[in-house]
């Protein structure tokens, strides 16, 4: 699906990060459009959660530009850029785990007090992730891995994002999970939820994407349409094992 004329939602221009001395994020820049699914790939330590901890201010820019539906975001905190329609589904996930999982997905709403659209919003988490549902009073800290994604992913969800960044959905996961948060990523998706996913898993991560971006030692290498380059041999090469 092309989204070509869409709006850019998320502008990443020239950022550069530097991390424990190093260099990082050595100048990346990409965008996200209204509606696509890109996906930023590329080998361990090539600079893909930095960069994503740049864009949710968890860390300092050391140049560049981050720009959020057309305004500057640069400097500003996490809690105020959920408010301003980023949310950010970590590496680890980062549920509350003694909390419940209604009790999580409210949380994703602190920021809202529309008490009847929350309501409503939780039930369409609960129909697009049914497995919590059926666990609804459970506490977090007792699910698996796969349904903690799942569970932040929803939470995430509940501050009705304008760009949702997902950040390794897929590490540590069992392959019958991987699959499962793989289609619900394309379901979050397909209900018109603009996304920018990181993922080691490179193929599973262009097959549902609209676009992708090749990190490497902090640069960005390759960039294309994601179906263009799931048949790139460098790529194939690279990073699918071919």
């Amino acid at each position: 699906m092309t989204h070509d004329n869409a709006a850019v939602l998320l502008s990443v221009h020239d950022v550069k990060v530097a991390y424990g001395g190093i260099q990082a994020v050595k100048g990346v820049s990409l965008e996200v459009r209204e509606g696509e699914l890109v996906s930023l790939i590329g080998s361990n330590g090539a600079g893909k959660t930095t960069t994503m901890k740049a864009i949710t201010g968890l860390l300092p820019l050391g140049g560049g530009h981050i720009q959020l539906a057309g305004k500057t975001i640069d400097g500003q905190g996490p809690w105020d850029l959920v408010q301003q329609g980023l949310a950010m589904v970590p590496e680890g996930r980062g549920v509350f785990t003694r909390m419940t999982i209604v009790e999580n997905l409210q949380m994703g709403a602190y920021i809202r007090d529309d008490n009847a659209a929350i309501a409503d919003d939780i039930e369409r988490v609960f129909t697009t992730f049914p497995r919590l549902k059926e666990r609804r009073d459970q506490l977090a800290g007792t699910m698996s891995g796969g349904e903690q994604q799942m569970l932040a992913m929803g939470r995430a969800l509940m501050s009705r994002p304008k760009v949702l960044l997902l950040d390794e959905p897929s590490m540590g996961l069992s392959p019958i999970m991987v699959d499962k948060i793989f289609e619900v990523i394309q379901e979050v998706s397909a209900q018109g939820v603009t996304i920018l996913l990181v993922e080691q898993n490179a193929s599973r991560a262009l097959q549902i994407a609209d676009r992708g971006y090749v990190m490497e030692s902090g640069l960005i290498t390759l960039s294309g349409d994601a179906h263009e380059m799931l048949h790139d041999p460098k790529v194939r090469e690279a990073y699918l094992g071919e």
